[in-house]
């Protein structure tokens, strides 16, 4: 985790900076982070929230953004079902992108292991702090960030690295230049449409893709 942990950070101060200056107090900025927890699902509701967007729309939007954390979910449970609730609820909350990649990367066989839980709290300890540390920065900074810095483009290219780092097969190859293709196409939509319409579509087409590889095999 040591080794992402500075494009971590950056992304995390963006999200502390986009809350403050979207409007939020620090008390519920800080609030956000702690409870969400999710970049890009807090991210992709900031702008919603500042626009005045219908409540079904902020919901639906942070809830499309999310869904990969339902699959992540259904990927853990061979792996944690033997735990106690409390602690997979725990687990759940600590897990993000970073976290499942590497664990799946050690652990491939889906199956309760020795250490696996020394693991998993391993990346925790890393990428759970590096986010706060750097989010709680942001929103106590948020005033005192002059724009010509660009630490929001930094954001974005931490955002592109770490996705790139997932690509790793042709099928979600195809399913990022779908969505990347898609949310351009519909830009102009309001209340920032365009990123559920990039999902559905990438989802659709990763669904498509695993149905026909399926077939094959």
């Amino acid at each position: 985790m040591a080794s992402p942990s500075l494009g971590l950070a950056a992304w995390g101060l963006v999200t502390g900076v986009t809350m403050v200056k979207s409007g939020l107090s620090i008390p519920l900025a800080m609030g956000m982070s702690l409870l969400v927890f999710a970049g890009s699902a807090q991210l992709t509701a900031l702008p919603l929230i500042a626009s005045g967007a219908p409540l079904w729309v902020l919901l639906a939007t942070a809830f499309c953004v999310n869904l990969r954390f339902v699959i992540f979910s259904a990927q853990w449970r061979a792996y944690w079902a033997h735990l106690p609730r409390w602690r997979r609820l725990l687990n759940g909350y600590l897990s993000a992108d970073l976290n499942f990649v590497y664990f799946v990367k050690r652990y491939p066989d889906a199956v309760p292991q020795s250490g696996q839980q020394r693991y998993f709290w391993g990346g925790v300890a890393v990428n759970w702090p590096t986010w706060q540390i750097a989010s709680f920065t942001g929103i106590l900074l948020a005033d005192r960030i002059p724009p010509h810095w660009g630490i929001g483009f930094a954001g974005v290219l931490a955002l592109l690295g770490l996705s790139y780092a997932l690509l790793t097969e042709r099928m979600l190859w195809w399913v990022a230049v779908t969505a990347a293709g898609v949310s351009i196409a519909t830009y102009s939509l309001p209340l920032k449409l365009n990123i559920l319409c990039a999902i559905v579509a990438a989802g659709a087409v990763g669904w498509w893709l695993d149905m026909r590889k399926a077939r094959h095999e």
